[in-house]
């Protein structure tokens, strides 16, 4: 092998470092981004999570504090629906047309601290 060969063949294979070197560098900046986006998206979907977590907790907590309505007021709730006054002013009527009946809410809706 003479010595121009050798050289062509050197020369030829630092050209494929360099390139390669190139590309190392290209596919680590890439790598470098596609890490922090993804410790970003972590950190994103832990606060989404948290988030999801608060207001399950809240819904939660208002439904525990909303009373349910007992049985007999249910029955009255159904009544009503049916389009029967259920307030002690009209009770047993029918409700022309669906109309609201301000006494009948308040029976079954009023003061829920009272004893049913």
């Amino acid at each position: 092998m003479d010595k121009r060969t050798l050289y062509d063949q050197f020369h030829r294979v630092e050209s494929r470092i360099s390139s390669m070197g190139a590309d190392v560098k290209e596919i680590q900046e890439k790598m470098d981004d596609l890490i922090e986006e993804n410790a970003n998206l972590q950190i994103e979907n832990q606060h989404l999570r948290d988030r999801i977590d608060f207001l399950t907790k809240e819904k939660e907590d208002a439904q525990k504090q909303e009373p349910e309505m007992s049985k007999s007021r249910l029955n009255l709730q159904k009544l009503y629906e049916d389009g029967f006054h259920v307030c002690n002013v009209y009770y047993g009527s029918r409700r022309l047309n669906d109309e609201p009946c301000v006494f009948c809410i308040d029976v079954i809706y009023g003061e829920r601290d009272r004893k049913n």
